[in-house]
Formats: structure tokens, C-alpha cells, sequence
């Protein structure tokens, strides 16, 4: 004896007429409805209108994946934009030049979520002028072109404000004992006015995926302008 089809009840149904949004909008009751049509309609018809809807599913999908990556990288960028803010800030707070060092080192290391920092400032006397003496670990005098080299690393090539590299240093010239930890790194360019020699500030990571030549530079063209400028007062 055949067995007799199934009977909606008269409460679900009227649910489903009054709610047929419910069924719409969910994916899995959605798709077994169409597989039972499919059935039912026999392997050799093609239902056009499965076809336009497993489409419609896919781009979809792609567009949630895409929205998911818009929304990532706007929280990214206004974390990046509130950091960057909060070292300018406290990169403005010292009235001494020592401290102002001390607190690169230091409170601006951690608010950029560093493991070196170093300032370069190129001098005709490196070493020898009493005036960079015993500044702490954050400064590092060197001969005039040092700067340019770094960046280039002997290459014949155009030198930008911020430079984003995956490194992996040879020696403690910039970052001291932590050189061997060190696999990216962020360069920043400093024009300290007319008449002076060019300095450089280098941010290190042990992260190699915290720095790379990937990666947007706004930010950091904006905290090089205003450490510039900072500079400039000091060396004034």
C-alpha cells in the first residue's frame, strides 16, 4: 500500500502565508525547496531559474566577503589614525630635549606597538659632538649620506618619505642588541630645514608582516611631518 503524502498542518500553514518572508530568508529551507522542485520536475528539464538563483547565491557570498574586508580594514584604519594621534600627542608634551628622546624610547615605542626605535641624525663630527653625548639608546649620529644609503641599501633608486620593508639585519648599527630580532622595518625620512643634513626615524618589528611595502603610508607621512617639525624647534 502506497504510503499517503505528507499533510501540512492548517496552523503552519497559515504561518507560512502570513510570514512567507520567513522562508525567504532562510538559505537552507530555501535551497531544499528547489532541490525537491528539481525532483519533481524530472533530470532532463533545466530549471533556468536554479540556475539564476545559485548565481544570485555566489555573487552574494562575494559580496559579504567584500563588505566584511571593507568594514576590517575602516576599524584598522581609524585604529591606525587614533595611535598615530596619541603619539603626536605625546611626542609634543616634553620641554626638555632629553626627555623628549627618552620619551621616544619609551611611551611612543609602546603607543606604536614598536620593538625599536631609533632616530638618525647624519653630522659632519659624528661622535664627537658633545652635544649628541649620552642622549641614551634612541639616538644615533652618523656620517653625512648615511641616511640615503640605508634607505637605498646601495641601490640606484628614488628615496621616499616612508620606506616599508621586510628585513632582517646584519648587524646592531640601528638597533643595538635587538638587531637579531628585528624582520620589518618603517623608515622615515626627515627634512630638519634648510642647511642641515637630512635624519631618518626607524620603527622595528619583530612582526614580519607589521611593515610592508603593501602598506598604505598616510599615516606615517603624517607623523614624519610633524616629527619634522618638532625637530626643527629642538635644533633651532
Amino acid at each position: 500500500m502506497a504510503s499517503e503524502p505528507a499533510v501540512i498542518t492548517d496552523d503552519l500553514r497559515t504561518k507560512i502565508i502570513s510570514e512567507p518572508e520567513l522562508i525567504l530568508e532562510d538559505r537552507d529551507l530555501m535551497r531544499a525547496l528547489i532541490d525537491a522542485n528539481e525532483k519533481v520536475m524530472g533530470g532532463n528539464i533545466v530549471d533556468l531559474r536554479g540556475i539564476a538563483m545559485e548565481r544570485l547565491e555566489a555573487r552574494l557570498d562575494r559580496l559579504e566577503e567584500t563588505h566584511r574586508h571593507v568594514i576590517a580594514a575602516a576599524y584598522e584604519n581609524l585604529a591606525g589614525t587614533n595611535m598615530i594621534h596619541r603619539a603626536v600627542l605625546k611626542m609634543l608634551d616634553p620641554v626638555e630635549f632629553d626627555n623628549f628622546l627618552s620619551n621616544l624610547g619609551t611611551e611612543i615605542r609602546e603607543i606604536l606597538r614598536v620593538d625599536a626605535l631609533r632616530l638618525v641624525l647624519e653630522s659632519a663630527v659624528a661622535g664627537e659632538d658633545p652635544a649628541t653625548r649620552d642622549l641614551g639608546e634612541v639616538l644615533y649620529v652618523a656620517e653625512p649620506g648615511f641616511v640615503e644609503t640605508y634607505l637605498t641599501q646601495g641601490r640606484n633608486v628614488p628615496v621616499r618619505q616612508v620606506t616599508l620593508r621586510q628585513v632582517q639585519p646584519k648587524d646592531d648599527t640601528i638597533y643595538g642588541d635587538r638587531f637579531d630580532w628585528i624582520r620589518s622595518e618603517a623608515c622615515l625620512k626627515l627634512d630638519l630645514g634648510k642647511g642641515r643634513l637630512p635624519g631618518m626615524l626607524v620603527f622595528g618589528a619583530e612582526d614580519p608582516h607589521q611593515f610592508k611595502p603593501t602598506q598604505g603610508t598616510d599615516l606615517l607621512t603624517f607623523f614624519a611631518g610633524v616629527f619634522e617639525r618638532a625637530m626643527r624647534r629642538w635644533l633651532a
